[in-house]
């Protein structure tokens, strides 16, 4: 009985492990690099623009006219959750530009754009 619980712990590990993996890789987005990149501690909204132009938010697809309507209820009252923009290096900067104009009309308090840690 205990091997059974071991191994059933190890494999509950695992999966716990590889799980954020399995989900970051749904959505292909190329990231700039970065020499000094750090992680939100709070779990931001992430805003990915790929390479063609389409745009998700929190995995969702959705367009740049509807982009402010489906933002706002996620922010909460006091807008103080981060928004993560996720950017593929080779798109038209008026992507990344559009998208802060309007974190800044619902008046988001913590913008970041998101960036490739280096490689050690």
């Amino acid at each position: 009985m205990i091997p059974l619980i071991d191994v059933s712990l190890v494999l509950l590990i695992i999966f716990m492990v590889m799980t954020p993996f399995l989900v970051q890789q749904q959505v292909r987005v190329n990231l700039p690099k970065s020499v000094a990149g750090t992680e939100s501690p709070d779990r931001p909204i992430i805003i990915a623009i790929e390479k063609q132009g389409e745009m998700n938010l929190n995995g969702k697809a959705v367009s740049i006219s509807m982009l402010e309507s489906e933002l706002k209820p996620l922010l909460g009252p006091r807008r103080d959750r981060p928004v993560m923009i996720q950017a593929d290096k080779d798109i038209p900067l008026q992507y990344v530009v559009s998208v802060m104009d309007i974190a800044k009309k619902l008046q988001v308090s913590k913008l970041g754009i998101s960036v490739e840690p280096p490689k050690k």
